[in-house]
């Protein structure tokens, strides 16, 4: 396998221990400056070029891409993943990631555990959001920081809302986000790669700091991690779109609430506190990948015209409730039921004689229109007519919100 390392940081420990590992299992590993890249665009040939040189062939990369060279950085993985070279890390999944309300946003809609986060411009909505994450200590983040930086605990209402409203006139977007109690001064990272976690670790602040970062001064410490957390942090990655990824949770007390998904996790810290060989997991999985690799069924499968990939919810009440797969008349729509998932297991390629209940969420190839027909109407609507019944005071709050 000849393997691209995209990264600015040569000489930075994840990125020689990641061409160590490549060189020592036989591979070709290159490690390519992200920023020397110049992007070609043509009909049906994109193409890309390094320092000015029609850039040779490659079977796969692993993207290593900064926070500060995002747009630019993802443009070239998308470069790749148009001339069909592997990324674990598709473009989409790292500006996913990178963004922490946008993660939350993706991740909020998932049946995993996240801290409550609001996140509000106007001055006015700023104290009855703390208050609606359960009041001071709350903690503040800044959208885009990276290690620990821009990440503040207030431990009082007034200091939260001074510190934001500083915040703000410095143009920066802020997230405010309860405090789990229980938590405080440590966190985990699960290193994820591929669907299992091949490490994890327990970091702990040091002195009065709540931020246990190793970068912070936190002390890192193996840890055999929870089954709940495992699976926790591989949905996470995986929804994402991250197949290398390293997942920071807090232990609350209802279980594993996510803090972020990282794209390019440090490999330092958590190879010196396990021992274990994580560089070398991420190439074997790349390496398998390339030989065998994954198709994204949502990309591939909407050639046919009228056909796509959609996911169906079996809500309460839904006429599939209490049929079987092949009792619901599903193929004969010309639907075909691909995953079903139900609370946090994932069934893939259910039998027919697989039950329907409540609250399961089918992934099905077939007639797009067709499957539009199974849509219930949203609950959404539901929520329009209590509305009705609010007081004239409330109703005009809620419209000046929209």
């Amino acid at each position: 396998m000849k393997l691209g390392i995209l990264s600015t940081a040569p000489k930075c420990y994840s990125t020689r221990r990641l061409k160590q590992a490549a060189e020592e299992r036989g591979h070709t590993a290159k490690v390519l400056n992200t920023l020397r890249f110049a992007i070609e665009l043509s009909h049906g040939e994109p193409d890309l070029y390094l320092r000015s040189k029609l850039l040779s062939e490659y079977d796969a990369i692993l993207p290593r891409i900064g926070a500060s060279i995002t747009y630019f950085g993802t443009a070239v993985v998308r470069q790749f993943e148009q001339m069909d070279v592997f990324t674990p890390n598709t473009a989409n999944g790292i500006t996913n990631s990178r963004d922490k309300l946008r993660s939350l946003q993706i991740l909020s809609r998932h049946d995993i555990g996240i801290p409550r986060t609001i996140f509000v411009r106007d001055r006015k909505d700023v104290l009855p959001a703390i208050e609606r994450v359960g009041g001071a200590p709350v903690v503040i983040k800044i959208l885009e920081g990276t290690q620990g930086i821009g990440v503040i605990l207030a431990e009082t209402n007034k200091v939260a809302e001074a510190i934001i409203e500083t915040l703000q006139s410095a143009k920066q977007n802020v997230l405010i986000q309860s405090f789990v109690k229980e938590s405080k001064g440590k966190d985990i990272r699960a290193f994820v790669v591929g669907d299992r976690v091949v490490a994890a670790m327990r970091r702990v602040a040091q002195g009065e700091e709540f931020r246990s970062n190793v970068h912070r001064g936190g002390r890192a410490e193996p840890i055999e991690l929870d089954p709940r957390f495992e699976e926790t942090a591989v949905r996470a990655a995986q929804i994402m779109g991250l197949r290398v990824a390293g997942v920071d949770m807090l232990e609350g007390a209802d279980g594993p609430q996510i803090m972020e998904v990282n794209s390019s996790p440090g490999l330092e810290g958590i190879e010196g506190a396990t021992g274990l060989d994580i560089a070398g997991a991420v190439v074997d999985y790349i390496a398998s990948q390339v030989a065998f690799p994954e198709l994204d069924i949502r990309q591939r499968l909407t050639v046919s015209k009228g056909y796509g990939v959609a996911e169906l919810m079996i809500p309460d009440g839904f006429d599939l409730i209490g049929k079987s797969i092949v009792d619901s008349g599903l193929r004969e729509r010309d639907i075909v039921v691909l995953t079903l998932n139900r609370g946090t297991t994932v069934i893939s390629n259910p039998k027919g004689t697989r039950v329907l209940e409540a609250g399961d969420r089918l992934l099905c190839y077939g007639k797009l229109e067709a499957m539009r027909d199974l849509v219930p109407e949203r609950r959404r609507k539901s929520k329009r007519v209590k509305v009705q019944k609010l007081d004239e005071s409330t109703l005009d709050r809620l419209a000046e919100s929209q």
